[in-house]
């Protein structure tokens, strides 16, 4: 029997870790939360969860050098996960209450206002994945993911141009306008919805991600 793949979910104390803990374990992960360096660089795999505002997360995940092993994993083609804002981090900047902070600029763009009548954006919606997606492979085109943001990245900017790399497979949603709700990018994947709160389909999905590493 193949042993499970062990996934770090790195508490920087801005992420609902217990919830991401039970639903990998759900899938067979093999789970610890800690923000241990060497143990976040030496797992199959990194969930950067990430709950409240951009710039207090990305103070946060500085503090426990957390930037260094995103960047160190991904250097190295270590697979890497992020949720909510945990997602919202991985671009060059986020503007909140009109206040601008740097992100990990791991993608050009900017994490902005939703431009809805409704904000935030809570519940259930769906989703427009790209063909050949392995992040939602299996699951059907009406399935639904659950919600909870107020700001999104609402431009893709990052085009690949060399035809021996392969392009980031970017899936949208609307609210009010159409928004990044995922990205597969290499090594790094991430979601504006929250997996460890979409029931089966959420499940399916870090099935997905955990069959990659």
């Amino acid at each position: 029997m193949t042993a499970p793949k062990r996934v770090v979910v790195f508490d920087y104390g801005f992420g609902n870790v217990r919830s991401a803990e039970r639903a990998l374990a759900r899938v067979g992960a093999d789970v610890e939360i800690t923000r241990d360096f060497d143990k976040a660089m030496n797992a199959d795999g990194l969930l950067v969860p990430g709950v409240g505002a951009f710039a207090a997360c990305m103070q946060g995940l500085r503090a426990a050098r957390g930037d260094w092993v995103v960047d160190r994993r991904l250097s190295g083609g270590r697979p890497v996960m992020g949720i909510c804002v945990g997602m919202q981090i991985l671009f060059a900047r986020g503007i909140e209450h009109g206040v601008e902070a740097e992100g990990l600029d791991e993608w050009p763009g900017t994490v902005a206002p939703l431009e809805a009548e409704v904000v935030p954006h809570m519940g259930w919606n769906t989703v427009d994945a790209p063909a050949g997606s392995q992040l939602f492979a299996g699951l059907d085109a009406d399935a639904r993911y659950y919600f909870v943001h107020s700001y999104a990245v609402h431009d893709w900017q990052l085009e690949s141009h060399n035809p021996l790399i392969a392009a980031p497979k970017v899936t949208w949603s609307t609210h009010g306008r159409p928004f990044v709700a995922a990205v597969e990018n290499g090594a790094l994947w991430a979601t504006q919805f929250h997996p460890e709160k979409s029931g089966d389909a959420g499940a399916q999905l870090l099935t997905n991600w955990i069959g990659t590493l």
